[in-house]
């Protein structure tokens, strides 16, 4: 499924819900549902710099794909990691970095945050776009 589908889905799933409280349950619900990272990865390196709770993200190329894990340890941060992997995984390299944002904004989930939790989200796409240009950078090497 290509980015934009998933973001359309993920606009129509919050759209169903009448208030943000439903709209956090959900969340929270989706990072309950988020694999397990494997816990070589909960170190220091794997830390998104700039977001209050921990959160840890690592990413490997599989195929001609990336693959992320993440974990949080704040449920609502851990929702919100399910979100973005859910987007990002299994996508090629240039198809995340080439991605628009968009639909962050159509399911007003910067504006329900509080600051620090919405520098938390950019700094979660800015880390995840990162490794895809990591990615992208080696494979045009290899070509």
């Amino acid at each position: 499924m290509q980015i934009k589908e998933i973001q359309e889905e993920i606009v129509d799933e919050f759209s169903m819900f009448d208030d943000w409280m439903q709209r956090y349950e959900y969340m929270i619900s989706l990072g309950k549902s988020l694999p397990l990272i494997d816990p070589a990865y909960k170190t220091d390196d794997h830390l998104i710099k700039g977001c209050q709770s921990k959160v840890w993200v690592h990413a490997e190329m599989d195929s001609d794909l990336v693959k992320f894990t993440a974990d949080s340890d704040a449920i609502i941060t851990k929702g919100i990691i399910a979100i973005l992997l859910r987007v990002f995984s299994n996508q090629k390299p240039k198809d995340i970095l080439e991605a628009d944002m968009d639909f962050i904004d159509q399911i007003g989930l910067k504006e329900h945050l509080s600051p620090t939790r919405a520098n938390g989200l950019v700094s979660m796409i800015k880390q995840l776009k990162l490794y895809a240009l990591a990615f992208e950078t080696k494979r045009k090497q290899n070509t």
